[in-house]
């Protein structure tokens, strides 16, 4: 049925831009409110009244403190680690009024209201006589003629009811961007522009522009209106200009009938073209003039020109090569709940991502207003837009469909003219019925021909999501018929190597493939942003975490969790990011996050936070190492090697930047803590796209005497692109001495040890005790949103004590820790009083348990060492096991093994019991 009806929204489509001119009645300021919870105020008139309380448009409920209040306190529970918390919360109908005085000189004008932005419907009277159009939309204007109630020079009393209750089931539990308390909050209020504009009963009404590079022209629809019983000649004005200067205007007599109409222009740029890209975003500015006898119109856009295509499974933009390097904006703005509708407010969050390497922002689940693409204009940005939703039933309801395609026509009219509005999906992670879902790619498709499209931000449905849907112009996918393309599905199972692409995944795939959502690698509540939470929203969530932590005695680890945890995150985000670069037929990657989400659990996903400031994990000059137009990457079997064997590595460079690198020239270092122990240097010609093997490098490590972590630097001559890696060198003939120290795998044995005064090292099997599962990568997403998984944050230890002498590492979790992670379970030390945790696991936020994977204390007259990862297999093959084996060993035959006294040793049968003994009051993540 909804078929039919969209044919006939068609007929009276438009492309509406932003009106020019003084005809415009400016309607911010102070309005009065009154809430109707009990949606009362139709059936007892309400509207034509004034109210009592004050509010501030553009505004909402929220601002001006207005609903229920929030007395939730902290506790690590839901609601309160779900999402930031709302300190006033309001969804219902709302009513808002204010005295307009209509301008004398409007008599015979048409008087259009605007209101920029709502949440869901909005309704509006006029001296208590109700406008018939009720406006329903989530992502664009809602717009009323009022030209039959507003008379000229007189003072109107305008009542707008607004109704921000769910309308439509477009999400499960209201995920979906455009309308959820996650992120953004279901507030209600208007935002953006509110105005009344008049109009000519003869007027310009809208333009939809297109770039033509083949013919070096702008391609110009022109949307007219003439309301008057007769047609009229008006003389039409087109002036472009762009930062250079104004160009030749050009001028045409034309003839509008009684009616809507349009024409189509051509604007020449002929040698003036200048193109549109992240490396240049020039931009033509477009003024239109219509003259009549009676009246001047005017209007105005801008246009990029860029031409988006695919060549096989390459992106291009103006034929050149294209790689997204993007990242996900889920209308995350925890000072005011809503997205900023102006410039100054997105521009931090555009100029931040420029900063860290970044030219892509997906809109997940939603549209941002006008002021988000004129910011991403400017910078050169490419946007990818998604309608409303993010629904497992998709095609189920007929108004649902209806709603989307009516959207879908709202986007296109209000923002299709911006350069910057490159790709569309048609929304996140849906499925449900995909013959529906491609009717609609279909039909926006042919529509409008300015941006490339695909059906979905992956989807989970069987049969779906592994290859391109009909009409699709893309992929995003997070794995294939073949396999993983995000390193989520493999770091975990697959010991570190840095020599695999997702090649093998690509097979049978004919167009271009954007990974989905890679990354949500958990850092640790950043605490100290608490005192950032200024509007409304309150950080529950973070003073939950805070106030547990300081009940515990943790409180002052709190920083020291938050930088570790994110150096685990850094090193696995930077590897993503390098497998797809590697990748030929990867065209980009959408990062889940650069920036904190603070909700579905409080999934605090980024290496910036929900502000978009930097968490100090690493500089936004480390990142762009490996998030630039051009990238220098190393192909390397491993990260772990001894000291008979050679180093070789393949040198790869994915170039997306301007030009081709002629007899470009590369150096490679090999350093120890700074200093170079081995470097080359050769020349290349690296052409665009993904080029690989362009160089070699190989390194004999038989100088490398002593363990040490070493460091792989690439440098791209004569420019700012560099980038390295970490590599672990350890002797092969390494002391295993146990000296004065007894080792057992029984914690019976050990206790009889240390009552005779031993030193012990114990190291039980740790597939047989019980703990948490150890893993190398840490929580995925939110211990919160996903309880069912292992959930520590990485390790903690201090570099300089000395049982890490002879095995170098940092005070967080890097590669070389891979197999000992994989092989363990960390010990939950709550109950143990004394001793140290000499390598500390993080526990998760929702939990902040003591955890340990390393740990020593003094029993009685004998001093203990417990080590829950395996020193004990295969050390043969296993040069990390065996090195800090013995750097353990050397530690506790020295007398720097002074450990604490365990003042409760007893307490060691319980966190090392085994696992058919475990209790069930073990404590469990929240569900």
């Amino acid at each position: 049925m909804y078929r039919y009806i969209i044919v006939f929204v068609i007929l009276f489509q438009s492309y509406t831009v932003w009106a020019d001119g003084l005809n415009r009645l400016d309607l911010a300021g102070e309005w009065k409110v009154r809430l109707d919870p009990e949606d009362i105020g139709i059936e007892h008139g309400w509207a034509g009244k004034s109210f009592e309380t004050s509010i501030k448009l553009p505004g909402t409920t929220d601002d001006a403190g207005l609903g229920t209040v929030n007395t939730l306190t902290p506790a690590l529970a839901k609601p309160q680690l779900s999402h930031l918390t709302r300190t006033h919360r309001y969804v219902g109908a709302a009513w808002y009024t204010r005295e307009v005085s209509i301008p004398a000189g409007w008599a015979g004008k048409e008087m259009i209201l605007t209101l920029e932005r709502v949440l869901w419907e909005s309704m509006v009277w006029i001296d208590g006589i109700a406008v018939v159009q009720k406006q329903r939309s989530l992502v664009s204007p809602h717009e009323f003629d009022l030209s039959s109630l507003l008379k000229t020079g007189k003072k109107h009393r305008l009542t707008i009811r607004v109704d921000n209750r769910k309308k439509l089931p477009i999400s499960v539990d209201d995920m979906a961007h455009a309308y959820t308390d996650h992120t953004q909050i279901i507030w209600n209020g208007i935002l953006g522009k509110i105005a009344i504009q008049a109009y000519d009963a003869v007027r310009l009404k809208s333009v939809y522009a297109s770039p033509n590079l083949a013919k070096k022209e702008i391609n110009l629809q022109i949307n007219l209106r003439n309301k008057l019983a007769k047609a009229v000649v008006g003389k039409l004005k087109i002036k472009v200009k762009d930062k250079m200067g104004s160009l030749p205007p050009v001028e045409r007599t034309i003839q509008l009938s009684p009616r809507d109409s349009a024409i189509n222009l051509n604007y020449l740029l002929g040698d003036k073209l200048k193109l549109w890209s992240e490396f240049s975003p020039h931009l033509y500015d477009i003024s239109l003039e219509l003259k009549t006898a009676d009246a001047v119109s005017t209007l105005s856009t801008s246009i990029g020109m860029r031409e988006l295509s695919t060549d096989g499974t390459m992106l291009k933009v103006n034929g050149e090569p294209l790689f997204l390097r993007g990242t996900l904006e889920c209308s995350i703005f925890p000072l005011t709940g809503h997205p900023p509708m102006d410039k100054a407010g997105w521009r931090k969050v555009f100029v931040t991502a420029r900063e860290w390497g970044l030219n892509h922002l997906r809109f997940h689940s939603w549209c941002p207003p006008e002021a988000a693409f004129a910011v991403a204009d400017e910078l050169g940005f490419y946007l990818q837009i998604e309608l409303p939703i993010w629904e497992n039933n998709l095609g189920k309801d007929e108004g649902v469909m209806n709603f989307l395609y009516e959207e879908a026509d709202r986007i296109m009219q209000t923002y299709g003219n911006h350069p910057s509005f490159c790709f569309w999906s048609m929304g996140n992670e849906l499925s449900g019925d995909f013959n529906a879902l491609n009717d609609l790619v279909k039909y926006v498709k042919e529509k409008d021909k300015r941006h490339l499209y695909t059906a979905t931000s992956f989807t989970f449905q069987q049969g779906h999501g592994v290859k391109e849907e009909p009409y699709d112009d893309y992929l995003i996918t997070q794995w294939t018929a073949k396999g993983w393309v995000r390193g989520q599905g493999v770091f975990n199972s697959e010991a570190p190597t840095f020599n695999k692409n997702y090649s093998n995944s690509l097979e049978g795939i004919s167009i271009p493939v954007v990974t989905h959502e890679i990354g949500q690698y958990a850092v640790y509540p950043n605490l100290a942003e608490i005192k950032k939470y200024k509007g409304v929203l309150k950080p529950l969530n973070f003073i939950s975490v805070a106030e547990d932590l300081k009940q515990k005695g943790l409180l002052h680890k709190a920083s020291a969790y938050t930088m570790s945890s994110g150096k685990l995150a850094a090193i696995l985000y930077k590897e993503e990011m390098e497998r797809a670069l590697k990748t030929p037929g990867i065209s980009g990657y959408q990062l889940l996050d650069l920036h904190d989400f603070p909700g579905q659990g409080t999934a605090l996903v980024g290496l910036l936070d929900a502000f978009w400031d930097s968490k100090h994990i690493l500089s936004a000059a480390e990142f762009r190492q490996f998030s630039a137009p051009v990238v220098p990457l190393l192909q390397f079997a491993k990260a772990v090697y001894t000291n008979d064997e050679t180093f070789e590595a393949s040198i790869d460079v994915s170039n997306y930047g301007q030009e081709i690198l002629k007899n470009q020239g590369i150096s490679w270092f090999l350093k120890d803590a700074g200093k170079i122990v081995a470097q080359g240097h050769f020349q290349s010609t690296i052409g665009k796209g993904h080029q690989g093997n362009v160089g070699h490098v190989e390194i004999p490590l038989q100088t490398i005497g002593q363990a040490k972590k070493l460091t792989i630097q690439l440098k791209l001559e004569g420019t700012s692109y560099e980038n390295h890696w970490n590599i672990w060198v350890y002797p092969q003939k390494v002391a295993v001495d146990f000296g004065e120290v007894s080792y057992t795998r029984e914690l019976e044995e050990a206790m009889h040890l240390l009552k005779e005064g031993k030193k012990v090292l114990l190291n039980p099997d740790w597939k047989k005790i019980n703990g948490i599962e150890g893993k190398f990568v840490p929580v995925f997403w939110s211990p919160v949103h996903f309880p069912k998984q292992a959930g520590t944050m990485g390790l903690l230890c201090d570099p300089k004590h000395p049982v890490f002498a002879d095995f170098p590492t940092d005070n967080h979790t890097d590669w070389q820790w891979w197999d000992l992670q994989i092989k363990s379970t960390t010990m939950i030390t709550d109950q143990v009083k004394g001793g140290n945790a000499v390598v500390e696991l993080i526990d998760n936020f929702a939990n902040n348990r003591r955890l340990a994977s390393l740990f020593e204390g003094t029993v009685g007259s004998g001093k203990l060492m417990i080590a829950t990862f395996d020193l004990e297999a295969d050390l043969t093959n296993r040069p990390v096991a065996r090195q800090l084996l013995s750097s353990i060993l050397t530690y506790m035959n020295s007398t720097k093994f002074r450990p604490k006294v365990i003042e409760n040793p007893a307490i060691l049968s319980q966190v090392l019991r085994y696992k058919e003994a475990q209790e069930k009051s073990e404590p469990k993540a929240i569900y």
